[in-house]
């Protein structure tokens, strides 16, 4: 095994707008190469109290921009007096990932609500561009998504559809992508605040030719099958 060759990093990264605020979800599958690193780690992290950020690409590289935008809008927020709105969020992510595009591999997604814009969500891809969207998929498992969105996606969804909607597609990417998996996990932002949820492996919906949850490998040994052939 060549270790010094390039580690190969997958996710599955969503959000997603509706009438009133916006659905954050993702995977929880950390890899390095062929190796799970984390099974069920948070790609949803706070920025602020009603904006976060759905992380893909290299986790170090992620979560070192993350750290500095929460601490820029700390600053922001103490300077105004009021909480950053979610495009300064988005802008601050933007600057960062396009001044250091040559040293960066991450892709993110800006979502939040703020008392002048309501929901908001915002895709900043590898290389600091940055794209207001109704709706943003990102990570390797996004590949698998594209088509599902074109035929899924409406507006004017409410709260429960939306997140029904991401937990669709975040169990169907995890379904089809091997650098996906482990649990699903959500955030939805709204004037009310945010609302987290966990999603485990054995509630998701399956996908064609995937194998029923089973606790242990006796619960597949000890299932009924076809009858041994007598010679």
């Amino acid at each position: 095994m060549d270790l010094k060759a390039p580690h190969s990093m997958g996710t599955t990264i969503i959000g997603v707008t509706y009438n009133g605020g916006v659905v954050l979800g993702a995977d929880s599958r950390t890899s390095t190469g062929m190796y799970i690193a984390n099974r069920a780690s948070d790609k949803i992290t706070q920025l602020t109290d009603n904006v976060y950020v759905c992380r893909s690409g290299s986790a170090a590289d992620s979560q070192i921009v993350s750290d500095y935008v929460r601490y820029f809008l700390h600053q922001h927020t103490i300077q105004l007096g009021q909480p950053a709105t979610v495009k300064v969020a988005a802008n601050l992510v933007r600057l960062l990932s396009y001044n250091n595009k040559n040293m960066l591999e991450t892709g993110l997604i800006v979502g939040g609500w703020d008392k002048y814009e309501g929901g908001k969500i915002y895709g900043i891809p590898l290389g600091g561009t940055i794209i207001e969207q109704p709706f943003a998929i990102g990570g390797s498992g996004s590949s698998y998504l594209y088509g599902f969105f074109d035929q899924v996606w409406k507006e004017g969804m409410t709260k429960d559809e939306a997140e029904q909607l991401v937990v669709k597609a975040v169990s169907l990417a995890m379904a089809r992508d091997g650098a996906s998996g482990g649990v699903v996990r959500t955030v939805i932002i709204n004037s009310e605040g945010v609302t987290r949820n966990f999603y485990p492996g054995d509630k998701l919906p399956l996908w064609h030719e995937e194998l029923e949850p089973h606790n242990s490998l006796l619960d597949i040994l000890n299932a009924s099958g076809p009858e041994p052939m007598n010679i």
